[in-house]
């Protein structure tokens, strides 16, 4: 039987999970791009993770990643590459509980300047910036990041190289 997708809003849903598309983007020195962000109404309740975010209509996950991979960042020369985890989540932002299927996509860039200039409404109250982070400093880190195991999933990515089928990580319920 077919999975069932709908709209919601803007953003795409399929078996009642947001669709969204994220990305793992490395520059020439192996540097991770990470988005610092918070609840809107309480900055001291903050954590970083990757661009990304819901598909819009009918595009594809590759064409969403590309996407909001440009308005979060101001990144546009990339090399989109394979899909590297998968991952369900949920967790509370902005007064409401978001159920997500989330497809990281691996891509790399020599564009290490960042702009944000298409955030949205939402975007623009909870996002503080961005950074590029080495592996070493998300494994010393001490503050919260999404995916919870990115440090070791960026190590094995850099040691090994991209999987050959998507890994599917744990569930993340928050």
């Amino acid at each position: 039987m077919p999975a069932e997708t709908t709209r919601t809003g803007e953003d795409t849903y399929e078996d009642g999970l947001r669709k969204v598309a994220r990305v793992v983007l490395l520059d020439p020195e192996d540097r991770i791009l990470l988005l610092h962000g918070h609840e809107p109404e309480d900055p001291a309740d903050d954590w970083w993770f990757t661009p990304g975010g819901g598909l819009e209509g009918s595009e594809t996950r590759e064409e969403a990643a590309l996407r909001e991979l440009a308005e979060e960042t101001g990144v546009t020369d990339v090399a989109l590459g394979p899909v590297l985890w998968r991952r369900r989540c949920s967790f509370p932002f902005a007064g409401r509980r978001w159920d997500q299927d989330e497809w990281y996509y691996l891509a790399r860039t020599s564009q290490t300047a960042t702009a944000a200039l298409g955030l949205t409404e939402l975007e623009r109250r909870s996002v503080a910036g961005a950074r590029w982070w080495t592996c070493q400093e998300l494994t010393r880190t001490h503050e919260t990041v999404y995916p919870t195991r990115l440090a070791e999933l960026l190590r094995t990515l850099l040691d090994e190289g991209p999987p050959a089928r998507p890994v599917i990580l744990d569930t993340e319920i928050v």
